[in-house]
């Protein structure tokens, strides 16, 4: 039987990841206003960098491995989950709409199953996962398509989407062999943050990175490379490797459904964007194949000790 305190322990998970994915689906706004004084990268960059000093400040101990050979986990985490994912994506943004990267993205729970079954030894999926995930989908479409946008195909940058979403299963499944390390969530992600920084470097030279006072003299761009830092990066990763910890991979990947329709919402209510029927139903579809997805038993949640 399950204890009351495992109980609790998921239910802490589940909104670990509803507050992650909350404030990701957010962050597009921030981006927005920022993509006009600064790069990609160089937004990147900072709000890593912001989230690496932060985690510090909050768990100044240095984190200190078992093995040496574990290392290169967190290396791939880092490589992963903090420069390849945001470079591809940001990449594939540049060639194809941002429509089509938010639905392509949003299948990256579809390759958290795959990499989980390969590399964790997870369970099969049930059926009621893959209907869970084509509701979503198609929700995700109505979402992102019922406007004014319209579906155009793009190859380079829809098959660089495709790969950033590889890149985030990929990212998920090394967390949850972090996880089981049994070190501090804390400690893990500013370790990951490292590598991502350190992998960073090659890129900001061949972009230009270059970084003046100037773009810094609006308090307006301040707040938002705060928030990305402050909490897209060094909170957001935190609750995202949490809930990885007590769900597994496969289960917190689901939520990633739920960015699009947070972004509708936030977009309706803060840029005054129309909200329409069909991105009404679109929201609906999608929180019912969330629903669908995430009541089964894909992956046991670890016991506490």
């Amino acid at each position: 039987m399950t204890s009351i305190k495992d109980k609790n322990q998921t239910i802490s998970g589940h909104v670990a990841a509803f507050i992650t994915i909350l404030i990701w689906g957010t962050t597009f706004i921030s981006t927005k206003v920022l993509l006009k004084t600064f790069t990609p990268i160089e937004i990147l960059f900072i709000r890593f960098m912001i989230g690496y000093f932060a985690l510090w400040c909050v768990c100044p101990r240095t984190l200190k491995l078992k093995e040496k050979k574990q290392e290169w986990l967190f290396a791939a985490a880092g490589l992963c989950g903090v420069t390849l994912y945001y470079l591809f994506e940001n990449i594939a943004l540049t060639y194809t709409l941002a429509s089509n990267v938010g639905v392509i993205i949003s299948i990256a729970p579809f390759f958290t199953v795959i990499f989980s079954c390969l590399f964790l030894k997870g369970e099969r999926p049930e059926g009621r996962f893959f209907i869970g995930f084509l509701i979503a989908l198609a929700g995700i479409f109505l979402i992102s398509f019922g406007s004014e946008s319209a579906l155009q195909l793009n190859p380079l940058g829809d098959v660089l989407a495709v790969i950033a979403a590889m890149i985030w299963a990929a990212y998920s499944t090394i967390t949850k062999k972090i996880s089981g390390l049994g070190y501090n969530t804390i400690q893990t992600t500013r370790r990951t943050f490292f590598y991502g920084l350190i992998f960073m470097i090659p890129s900001l030279v061949l972009m230009d990175f270059k970084i003046e006072l100037a773009q810094f003299a609006s308090m307006k761009n301040i707040l938002n490379l705060l928030f990305l830092g402050f909490g897209a990066s060094a909170l957001c990763f935190v609750t995202w490797n949490f809930a990885v910890k007590i769900l597994g991979s496969v289960k917190t990947s689901v939520y990633i459904y739920m960015v699009p329709v947070i972004t509708a919402i936030t977009s309706a209510l803060i840029l005054h964007e129309k909200l329409t029927w069909t991105t009404a139903a679109g929201i609906v579809l999608t929180l019912l194949g969330l629903f669908l997805s995430e009541n089964r038993k894909m992956e046991k949640s670890p016991s506490p000790a």
